[in-house]
């Protein structure tokens, strides 16, 4: 598989991180091992999740993704092989304290993943979203001694506007800690603009890696949602419908249809491949919930699409200032 390095580290990551959202939720541990077995042999080795995966669901409290990993990893002894990505913020307990990037709550949030895991440490720990009540410094110096301390061996930022990565990567420096390697930032061919007009030219000349979700528009991007046909029967139709199902998402998903039958690939793999070997784009995160979905995501990373096909995309997908 495609490897790049993570950012400015010397961390080598497949190109195409596999998302953990699904496990313990619409996939159960069974499944969830096939396609994490399929994806290792295939010479994958980056797996993003989070500590609030998925505590959406009815009867889930979270951590049901890192514990599906966890057992997983023990049973194969595979940890080293992994590069494992996981994410705090969010709220996991009905306390005033159990979500934030206090460092009371990053610390208490480590140490319930690395059981959940069944691992000593965690390669990339991931601010879930931005904490505006917490002072920069704070969160950035519990992540440090997580850093020193050997719990965690780089930290990233997701969901976090420009201005505040800025303002994160001023307090590294000031405060000489470690500082964001990576931006997890929602990106796919329909929904461009919130990363590409201050984002991506804050990452490029920061060298910060970029593993962008929802790279696949939470199944649009896949052709599962058609003009005037129903909703596929799944948990995340709702949200496709009203984030996706317009006049401007379809007029891509045209665009995707037509470079793939050109390109002899399936819509997944073209709107896929377009992400993937866009400039400081690391490796787009994409589940899989079958082995067969799995193998399609695979032969995303593997298509180049020629100048013609992606002028076509970016032609249909581009935004425009006001």
């Amino acid at each position: 598989m495609l490897m790049r390095k993570l950012g400015r580290t010397g961390l080598s990551v497949a190109a195409l991180c596999l998302g953990g959202n699904t496990f313990g939720w619409t996939t159960d541990q069974k499944a969830s091992e096939a396609v994490l077995d399929a994806y290792m042999e295939a010479g994958g080795n980056f797996i993003d999740t989070a500590d609030v995966y998925a505590r959406w669901a009815p009867g889930n409290k979270g951590g049901e993704s890192e514990t599906v990993l966890g057992i997983w990893m023990t049973a194969r002894r595979n940890r080293h092989a992994v590069v494992m990505a996981t994410k705090v913020c969010g709220p996991m307990g009905p306390g005033p304290n159990d979500k934030g990037l206090s460092r009371q709550h990053i610390v208490e949030g480590v140490e319930a993943s690395l059981k959940r895991l069944q691992t000593d440490y965690i390669d990339l720990y991931q601010a879930h979203w931005d904490d505006k009540e917490t002072p920069l410094d704070e969160t950035l110096r519990a992540f440090d001694d997580l850093v020193r301390g050997g719990k965690v061996r780089y930290v990233g930022a997701s969901n976090y506007a420009a201005w505040r990565l800025t303002r994160a990567l001023w307090e590294s420096d000031r405060g000489r800690t470690v500082r964001y390697e990576c931006l997890q930032p929602k990106y796919n061919l329909v929904f461009r603009d919130e990363y590409e007009r201050e984002l991506e030219p804050l990452c490029l000349e920061q060298s910060i890696g970029v593993i962008p979700y929802s790279s696949l528009g939470s199944g649009f991007l896949s052709g599962k949602y058609r003009r005037g046909g129903a909703l596929p029967s799944t948990a995340r139709a709702a949200g496709v419908q009203k984030g996706y199902m317009t006049e401007r998402g379809f007029a891509v998903l045209d665009a995707v249809d037509k470079v793939a039958a050109g390109a002899g690939a399936t819509p997944a793999q073209v709107a896929l491949s377009w992400l993937a070997h866009r400039p400081g784009i690391t490796a787009p995160i994409a589940s899989a919930t079958s082995v067969a979905q799995l193998r399609e995501l695979l032969g995303g990373i593997e298509l180049v699409l020629d100048a013609g096909a992606r002028a076509t995309l970016d032609a249909a997908s581009a935004w425009r200032e006001a």
